[in-house]
């Protein structure tokens, strides 16, 4: 009956009777197919943590099971199961990076690799946008300050990101913006900070849409240091 229950996709009715069964099937061959089957049946009710546990549950008890490496990968797709919206806390997120970076060094030769490099992927992606918006909110909040160095690290942490000219000119704004409103004294080193990250921005993005927007603050900064001059 748990059987026809499961086949029948009635998995929390088969969950129960798999739990009664246990005792009784132990040592049994079938008790193999039991345990992951009874693994599945709350990754299919969603119930994302327990499933998590009973995959790695699986795996302690027949870690030479043929499908060991499908239980190993299960449960690090669990993680990434329970990654949150970006505004919320991203702990699963990095757990799921970290076990799927773990499930690729231990399965080097697995047709798996490719889906859990997308997740990796995806989950880089959410951390991202986390990050940015965290930048942008100190911006909009006049921190200018923190929000160079967040856009700073949003540029050393995603090296690779399609985005790394947006930042680097949230980077010189932000540095702009901290300038324009410093005391005198502390203006002239934060204005050449702004053409220092200028110049870093050139270097990194020659070819960036960006470069005229860029160029402006440059400019912007080279006046307001004549001025100070004068």
């Amino acid at each position: 009956m748990a059987e026809q229950y499961y086949a029948s996709k009635k998995y929390n009715v088969a969950q129960q009777l798999y739990e009664d069964l246990f005792t009784y099937y132990k040592g049994d061959p079938r008790y193999e197919d039991m345990i992951y089957k009874y693994a599945y049946c709350f990754y299919y009710q969603r119930d994302y943590l327990s499933a998590e546990n009973y995959f790695k549950n699986f795996l302690e008890i027949f870690p030479k099971s043929t499908k060991a490496e499908e239980m190993d990968y299960m449960r690090c797709f669990c993680y990434y199961k329970q990654s949150p919206k970006t505004d919320l806390d991203q702990s699963n997120t990095v757990k799921a990076i970290g076990a799927m970076q773990t499930f690729i060094a231990n399965h080097p030769g697995s047709a798996r690799i490719t889906d859990a490099n997308k997740v990796i992927d995806e989950c880089r992606a959410k951390l991202e946008i986390k990050s940015f918006k965290a930048a942008t909110l100190y911006y909009n909040l006049g921190q200018y300050k923190a929000a160079a160095l967040s856009f700073t690290n949003l540029i050393n942490d995603y090296p690779d990101s399609n985005k790394g000219d947006e930042y680097k000119l949230m980077v010189l704004r932000s540095y702009y913006a901290y300038a324009l409103m410093s005391i005198e004294d502390k203006q002239r080193e934060r204005y050449e900070q702004v053409i220092t990250e200028y110049n870093d921005f050139i270097d990194r993005y020659p070819d960036s849409k960006l470069l005229k927007e860029a160029e402006r603050y440059y400019n912007l900064s080279q006046n307001n240091l004549k001025a100070l001059t004068k």
